[in-house]
Order: C-alpha cells, then sequence, then structure tokens
C-alpha cells in the first residue's frame, strides 16, 4: 500500500503497489499526476466527466500535451451521459473537438450505459478506479499491468460497440 503522501514520488509504470483515495482531492492528484506521465494512451470510461476532476487546468494540459506528443498518441473516452458535460461546456469536450485526430468522444452501447463504475487506464500500466461512480472512494496504482490489462479489455469491449457522439460533434456551418 502507497501512501498518499507518496503520489509525487509515484512513478508510470515503475512504482507498483497500491493507492486508496477518499475524496476528491485525492482523486485529482492521483489522476493528474498519472496523465501527466502518459507517453502512448488514456482511456477513460466516465459516467459524466466529472468537472471537479476532469476540466481542471492541469488536467486539460496534460490531455493536450500528450493528444500533441505523437502522431500514435490516443485519448479515448467513454462518456455515458453528456448531458452536463454539454450544459457546463466542458473543456475537455472542447479540446477534443479541437484535437480531433487524437482525442475520441463516444457514447456506449446502451447496455453499458448503466455501468455503475468509472475508470482511467494509462499506458497499459497505470489505473484510476471507482466502484461506483457516484462516489470518490477508490484505488489507484501506476504499475499494475494485470489490473489495467484487465480493464482494458472490458473498456476494449465497450468501446467496440460504442459510437461516435454527435451531440458533442461542433457543427459548422
Amino acid at each position: 500500500m502507497i501512501k498518499q503522501t507518496d503520489v509525487a514520488h509515484c512513478v508510470l509504470a515503475e512504482t507498483a503497489g497500491t493507492l486508496e483515495f477518499s475524496d476528491v482531492r485525492e482523486l485529482r492528484d492521483i489522476s493528474t499526476h498519472m496523465l501527466g506521465q502518459a507517453r502512448r494512451q488514456v482511456l477513460i470510461f466516465s459516467r459524466d466527466l466529472d468537472a471537479s476532476v476532469f476540466d481542471q487546468q492541469l488536467f486539460l494540459d496534460g490531455v493536450k500535451q500528450l493528444a500533441l506528443s505523437s502522431q500514435y498518441a490516443r485519448i479515448q473516452v467513454l462518456l455515458q451521459d453528456n448531458a452536463k458535460a454539454i450544459k457546463e461546456g466542458h473543456r475537455l469536450v472542447e479540446l477534443a473537438r479541437r484535437l480531433s485526430s487524437a482525442i475520441e468522444l463516444h457514447k456506449p452501447h446502451p447496455d453499458h450505459l448503466q455501468q455503475p463504475e468509472n475508470f482511467m487506464l494509462v499506458d497499459n500500466s497505470g489505473f484510476v478506479y471507482r466502484k461506483l461512480a457516484s462516489r470518490y472512494r477508490g484505488i489507484a496504482s501506476f504499475h499494475d499491468p494485470l489490473e489495467n490489462r484487465r480493464l482494458d479489455e472490458f473498456f476494449r469491449e465497450m468501446w467496440e460497440h460504442s459510437e461516435p457522439d454527435p451531440e458533442l460533434r461542433r457543427l459548422y456551418i
């Protein structure tokens, strides 16, 4: 078990062990620190792209940096409910519109709209996982390829049956 105070020293694909978090600040710090170390891919499965985590400047800077770092960088987001993101003008949605070749936003198949968990996977190694999207309690690891692979397979299955969310696309008229 890694202590919350040691998050700043965690290195993606190197620091093994599990972190537990129980509030939005801890979730945001872990997610932002992990994302900042991404080199290839970030996969996000989210109920509503919680603005207190995903619409923060440091997080958005990390997404932008990854998207612009390589033509092979990939950010894929499965968003179960887009209403709040659209209503509040979520900046990750705007960034995805500007960097559409690197950032994809999809809506899961109706069979997956009621999945209770949320997670973020980074570079086939790190993950941030909440069993219930409505709570800020969960676990994370900067190096757990087995758990990352398990969640990645679940994400890929949902992605294959998802489709681009037409409500999140910009209409050029």
